[in-house]
């Protein structure tokens, strides 16, 4: 028997989008990186893009649990010497709810140049509207997520 690798061109893409209004930060970023991924798939393969297109609505909504919002920081570096910086999770939540849940979900893609191509599949936006009505994408059932 051989093993069956999926071939790019016999892929097709769905365009899956997640409501985040009252779900938990990191439940919504582990189900949209395996979507990404296409983990979610019978054909998996680690060494191909077979994920969906996701787009996450009300990001602006989503919660943060167990008091994270105060003390945990997100860092960025500029790449130069002393150019660290910090900014709480609450200021982040408050000014750029995008960022941070683009950040968490970059966090579960591997770090190459496959994760790359798949992050570029995925949208967030902070309200409920998106531009990709012309996808005809499909709403995501987010029943099984744990609510905050």
């Amino acid at each position: 028997m051989k093993t069956y690798s999926p071939k790019p061109a016999e892929l097709t893409r769905e365009w899956l989008v997640i409501d985040a209004e009252g779900l938990v930060l990191g439940r919504v970023a582990t189900v949209a990186a395996s979507l990404l991924r296409g983990k979610h798939r019978t054909f998996f393969a680690p060494h191909v893009d077979t994920g969906d297109y996701v787009i996450i609505v009300n990001a602006d909504k989503v919660v943060v649990t167990a008091k994270q919002g105060g003390p945990k920081l997100h860092y960025r570096h500029s790449g130069y010497p002393g150019g660290l910086r910090a900014t709480s999770w609450q200021k982040l939540m408050d000014t750029e709810p995008e960022k941070l849940v683009t950040n968490a979900i970059r966090g579960m893609i591997p770090k190459n140049r496959l994760g790359r191509a798949q992050m570029e599949k995925l949208f967030v936006y902070a309200g409920a509207e998106h531009p990709h009505t012309a996808q005809a994408p499909k709403s995501f059932d987010t029943s099984a997520i744990r609510r905050g």
